[in-house]
């Protein structure tokens, strides 16, 4: 019994889509762990660049240490920086 779809024919027919598109996906993967793995090794984060140099994920782990768990976190979520933001909110001018 053949199978319906030849998966050498949609490989073969997607080719030139499917390479740039993987390059890209590659190289952005690699650019994102130079930048976390650099981060946690320069603040002295050991077990975070234990974890981001064994485990592949794909940019997910990289991603959210980059975003919550750096020295400069892109998101502040402490509560010091929600009482900095609720303090610039303006009054009401009734």
């Amino acid at each position: 019994m053949q199978p319906l779809i030849s998966l050498s024919h949609f490989v073969n027919l997607n080719i030139d889509i499917f390479l740039p598109l993987l390059v890209v996906f590659i190289l952005t993967i690699i650019i994102l762990k130079g930048y976390a793995l650099w981060y946690s090794a320069r603040d002295s984060q050991k077990w975070w660049f234990i974890a981001l140099l064994v485990i592949n994920t794909m940019g997910i782990l990289e991603i959210v240490y980059l975003l919550f768990f750096s020295p400069n976190p892109i998101i502040d979520t402490t509560k010091s920086a929600l009482k900095k933001d609720s303090a610039h909110v303006p009054e009401s001018t009734e």
